[in-house]
């Protein structure tokens, strides 16, 4: 029997050299480090009844946020060594949130209230640092001075006036991200679906319910207001539903009221509210958001129910902030709630807001608001001159009813 050969070609000398020709590919990336700013102003008031508070004892700003971090500005009267006695008063900035070796750069400036300008500033700033910038390696990490200045010094100097210091912070918080080559860009356009809606409720077409409310008709469609309100749901297609789902009449409620409730419904988004009242006054706003924060809470519309607390937080005043802590308390706005007690426990409030009719209906309808009103005052002014918790911060330490109803 014959052999049977196999012959390999061998690759020729021009697909050989064609191969080893092609360039490699070549990719590029950068690293971007930089700073993420941000500033706090700190006013103490009633600087010499701080005195005397004792070594470590602080007085603290509110926290703030700065590259998703939150910060706090701690000031020691009587210093925070007790090896100073007392000689100088402390300033630091400290990591107030969760965080692991947050990298950062600060400034404290003690302003020269004279309009001289003769600050006096320790800054990271513009100027090379030998260790680059400073590390906080957990919450309650600080950075600042114990012996920022000598008290006897403070209180002749210009930065001392009415009893009042001013101190300023910068913090710019460390950020690094790497970018490469963009292959395209394509620019989408935001999500449209409440315009459609919107349009159609505006349109009218397919409507299949009529509510009746204060004697104006409004038109809308079942499975809209269904899948956006729990308590529709029910109410429509539950199975205690009502008898009649063609035409429903809307008890205590007001037309425009109504009208707002559906056109977040439609929209997602709040009616302009002074088009909505006709008046061109913060007070009308303020009143239709009342409103409409009970509505948002009777058809279990929690988003709705926080853009009316948001507006409300934004437009407290004197003559409205009693019938909004009444709502906040009636509808467990517990945020709203804070803002306000807060508001009306202010010494240049108080009187005012007890003179106001809210006030009384306040009394009357929320009585043990007034007990936490009375607690709150009481906090207030306790903390006015210092403000300690349970957290000793050391250097590099742990830390560880009846709704009100006025016509619109």
């Amino acid at each position: 029997m014959g052999k049977v050969l196999r012959e390999t070609a061998k690759p020729s000398s021009s697909s050989s050299s064609s191969a080893s020709a092609s360039p490699p590919t070549t990719t590029t990336s950068t690293s971007i480090t930089e700073t993420v700013n941000g500033t706090h102003h700190f006013k103490i008031n009633g600087y010499s009844l701080s005195k005397g508070l004792g070594i470590g004892k602080y007085i603290a700003s509110d926290t703030f946020n700065v590259g998703g971090y939150s910060w706090a500005i701690y000031f020691y009267p009587d210093g925070k060594s007790a090896e100073d006695n007392a000689t100088y008063v402390s300033l630091f900035i400290a990591l107030a949130s969760e965080g692991t070796d947050v990298r950062a750069l600060f400034e404290l400036t003690l302003l020269d209230q004279s309009g001289r300008d003769r600050h006096k500033v320790h800054s990271h700033f513009g100027r090379m640092l030998e260790s680059g910038p400073y590390t906080l390696k957990y919450r309650g990490s600080m950075w600042g001075y114990k012996r920022f200045f000598k008290r006897t010094a403070l209180e002749t100097s210009d930065y001392l006036k009415d009893d009042c210091l001013s101190v300023n912070c910068i913090v710019g918080v460390v950020k690094s991200q790497t970018e490469g080559p963009k292959i395209y860009s394509i620019a989408v356009p935001p999500p449209n679906i409440g315009l459609h809606f919107g349009q159609l409720l505006e349109s009218g077409k397919g409507t299949d319910v009529t509510f009746d409310v204060d004697g104006e008709n409004f038109s809308a469609h079942k499975l809209v207001l269904a899948a956006r309100s729990p308590v529709f749901r029910a109410q429509l297609f539950g199975p205690m539903k009502d008898q009649n789902t063609q035409c429903i009449k809307i008890e205590d409620m007001e037309a425009p009221v109504f009208k707002a409730l559906l056109h977040f419904i439609y929209w997602d988004s709040l009616p302009d509210l002074e088009e909505l009242t006709g008046m061109n006054s913060k007070w009308a706003s303020t009143l239709m958001a009342q409103h409409l924060l009970a509505a948002a809470d009777r058809y279990g519309l929690e988003r709705l129910r926080l853009l009316c607390e948001a507006s409300l937080c934004e437009h407290v005043a004197i003559n409205t902030v009693a019938t909004t802590l009444a709502l906040a308390e009636q509808h467990h706005c517990f945020q709203l709630k804070s803002v306000c007690l807060k508001f009306v426990s202010l010494p240049e409030n108080l009187g005012a807001v007890m003179q106001t009719d809210g006030f009384d209906y306040l009394k009357e309808s929320c009585p043990s608001v007034i007990t936490d009103l009375l607690q709150y005052v009481a906090s207030e002014h306790h903390s006015t001159v210092f403000r300690l918790g349970n957290e000793a911060i050391l250097d590099g330490s742990d830390i560880n009813g009846r709704r009100v109803k006025q016509r619109l």
